[in-house]
């Protein structure tokens, strides 16, 4: 039996940030800027050190959309903005939120906050297939 969705269904999912994971992500993706793997270069750029990629972190909100709706295959567009970095040690909770269904599509609106409260991400939209 398919699952069936709502408007105003909702799904939470936490990721954490360890210290080595810009420097795996960098490896993944190609993504080598030094401001993800030189800890000197993040404190130039005004951090107290690394910063990870922007794209990890919305990779990891994709994720939360694909676990929701049970297949990552059924996502079809993402839309992001990005609020602040993700520190390596930060713990990222995911906020999910359904504001659309219709037939054949399923529309949810991801938000992001990091441990002290701070937004990391929001207005992230992520549409999904149905069936």
């Amino acid at each position: 039996m398919a699952r069936t969705f709502q408007v105003g269904d909702t799904f939470t999912h936490v990721r954490q940030c360890d210290r080595l994971r810009p420097v795996y992500y960098a490896g993944a993706s190609g993504d080598y800027n030094p401001i993800h793997i030189d800890p000197e270069v993040g404190r130039q750029a005004g951090f107290n050190g690394v910063i990870l990629q922007g794209l990890c972190t919305l990779g990891w909100a994709v994720e939360a959309v694909a676990v929701f709706v049970g297949d990552p295959g059924r996502v079809r567009r993402v839309k992001v903005r990005f609020s602040r970095p993700v520190l390596p040690e930060d713990t990222v909770t995911f906020q999910g939120r359904v504001t659309a269904v219709s037939a054949d599509r399923l529309t949810t609106e991801v938000t992001a906050t990091n441990q002290r409260g701070e937004p990391v991400l929001r207005g992230a939209v992520v549409e999904t297939s149905l069936g």
